[in-house]
């Protein structure tokens, strides 16, 4: 069974091998081929280079663009400061006030420079899987969610206190992400990425009301555009969400990460059947501080409480400086 099989068919319901193994992995991956993590944000060969090796050595079934939050914020006009040994940083959030918003270009996916490396990225992917240089694995592409997209393009406290001080203005600031988004997507589908993930941490810290009633609906329009390019579609929210399950369930999802700090008996019993989890280890405590032994303990224990479909991986990415070992024991394979 191929990688690409192996995570198709957990998805689909169908039996596997073991589980399918899609860790997220960035400063890790750059360190792994001693690439200097500017590098490997903005050119798209390094980022391949990284993440095939690590797919090769560790048995890894899903290949990557994440690297950092910045490809929709600097096609938007944000100045995004690089660094060789630390992840990029924004730090003059490009949209002074929600005034601008009527102003905010739509970017073309393959012009702006950070997006068309992203595009790069994907093809670079599917072009070795066709070729036979690589086993094929899930290609994932990327995008910002409307929350995690705004308070980049507005700064995290600003855009906090926008979704009480100005909400229609902030949902308009949120509509044109969404639309970015489903632009991005939308190349990236083209250029082979079979899944797109979502990445929407800043939900994490509103309210259960603010969140139903500003950022779901948004969410719900980039989801049903994503299934309707024929993506599988993965959201990846950072924090505590506990008290976001009730709208969350209602996404139209095929993966759904949640956080170590959260329970995943409790997520399972909240979200649809269909919806495949993954293991939310502790990617400090539990995967880099941890031992081999306790990892593979980990996963065990994290799949026997939420049953399928499920994912090796952590709650969010393996740190960098991670023993080796270690990264071994998260995706040693788990019968089923």
């Amino acid at each position: 069974m191929t990688s690409l099989e192996r995570y198709l068919a957990m998805l689909g319901g169908a039996s596997v091998d073991h589980l399918p193994r899609i860790p997220i992995l960035m400063r890790y991956a750059a360190d792994l081929i001693e690439a200097p993590y500017d590098a490997y944000c903005t050119d798209y060969r390094v980022k391949c280079r990284g993440n095939l090796i690590a797919c090769d050595r560790f048995g890894i079934d899903v290949v990557s663009v994440m690297s950092d939050p910045y490809s929709e914020t600097a096609a938007l006009g944000g100045e995004i400061v690089f660094h060789p040994a630390a992840t990029p940083e924004c730090p003059c959030p490009p949209v002074a006030g929600l005034c601008e918003v009527d102003r905010l270009p739509l970017p073309d996916p393959l012009a702006s420079p950070r997006l068309l490396n992203t595009v790069h990225t994907v093809r670079a992917y599917a072009d070795a899987f066709t070729a036979g240089l690589h086993e094929p694995r899930c290609n994932m592409g990327w995008v910002e969610g409307p929350a995690a997209e705004a308070a980049d393009l507005r700064g995290v406290s600003r855009f906090l206190m926008d979704l009480i001080d100005d909400p229609e203005r902030t949902g308009h600031l949120m509509d044109h992400c969404v639309g970015v988004a489903i632009e991005f997507a939308a190349a990236q589908r083209e250029a082979g990425a079979d899944t797109i993930g979502v990445g929407d941490a800043i939900c994490s810290q509103v309210s259960p009301d603010l969140y139903e009633s500003l950022i779901l609906p948004r969410q719900q329009r980039l989801f049903e555009a994503l299934g309707g390019i024929g993506a599988i579609r993965r959201l990846h929210i950072c924090g505590n969400i506990s008290h976001l399950l009730p709208g969350l369930a209602t996404l139209p999802l095929e993966i759904l990460d949640v956080d170590h700090m959260v329970d995943i008996e409790t997520v399972r019993k909240a979200m649809p059947a269909h919806i495949a989890l993954v293991a939310n280890l502790d990617p400090v405590s539990q995967v880099m501080q941890s031992t081999p032994k306790r990892i593979r303990d980990a996963v065990k224990s994290c799949y026997h409480k939420a049953g399928r479909p499920f994912f090796a991986g952590a709650g969010c990415e393996v740190p960098p400086g991670t023993p080796e070992e270690n990264l071994r024991a998260l995706c040693e394979p788990v019968a089923v």
